[in-house]
């Protein structure tokens, strides 16, 4: 049975890759993007099947975030499954950055990553409930949540939180029938860190490699299918073995 789904930040890399695997699933996607009109256009296209939309908006102010959720609610009758993707980051090593900012990073990134993610989470899950679905929430988070993040704290700070908000969702949502969990990749080969997969980075992981996008995509829809329930309330490392809690 075809489901509606949202996946927040999906004009590029791994929210692509997702977007891609849900709809060769004959899924109904609604593919979300900020800014990115033409690779968003693009990936739209790439999309197998029929009954899909395209969704602009930011997910940085809470007004923003809720539109997201409603114009995929109009464009796909519901959200039966929410990929919260979308992110923010750039370098803010504290002994090289200035307060003002310091200040910046933290609330930009910040606003996207978690708060953004909060508010879609809200709208979502209160459509799910509404219908009554058996709804399923899968947030992306990262390794750095637990390895930290030293040019880059307002991020790992971000994506733990993330972490945190799924597990305390996945307690109070379970009576709904509604299943939350998240996956924590390390490095993943996309546009967005080209620059930084050097050969010592690539060797973190004893494959010697940094993982796919469709490799974070495979975990993220087996977290989101019917028979992955009973993981609700995980973190499930998409690492390598690069980092073991």
């Amino acid at each position: 049975m075809s489901r509606a789904v949202l996946v927040t930040g999906a004009s590029r890399g791994i929210g692509r890759a997702v977007a891609e695997r849900f709809a060769a699933q004959g899924d109904r996607v609604a593919l979300h993007y900020a800014s990115r009109q033409e690779a968003a256009r693009e990936a739209f296209g790439a999309l197998a099947g029929t009954g899909h939309v395209l969704v602009r908006g930011d997910v940085s102010s809470p007004d923003g975030a809720a539109d997201v959720v409603a114009s995929a609610v109009d464009g796909l009758g519901g959200v039966d499954v929410l990929v919260n993707n979308a992110a923010a980051n750039s370098p803010h090593p504290l002994a090289e950055t200035s307060f003002d900012d310091w200040r910046d990073a933290w609330r930009r990134i910040g606003d996207v990553n978690l708060l953004g993610a909060a508010h879609v989470s809200y709208c979502a899950a209160r459509n799910m409930i509404d219908r009554a679905v058996q709804g399923r929430i899968v947030n992306v988070g990262s390794r750095g949540a637990f390895r930290g993040e030293p040019d880059h704290p307002a991020y790992g700070a971000s994506k733990a939180g993330l972490h945190a908000m799924g597990q305390s969702l996945a307690v109070h949502l379970a009576p709904y029938g509604i299943a939350v969990a998240s996956v924590a990749p390390g490095f993943v080969a996309t546009e967005r860190v080209a620059d930084r997969l050097t050969d010592e980075v690539r060797a973190q992981s004893p494959f010697g490699r940094v993982a796919t996008p469709d490799e974070v995509a495979s975990a993220v829809h087996y977290l989101a299918s019917p028979g992955a329930v009973w993981t609700s309330g995980t973190v499930l490392d998409v690492n390598g073995a690069s980092h073991l809690r």
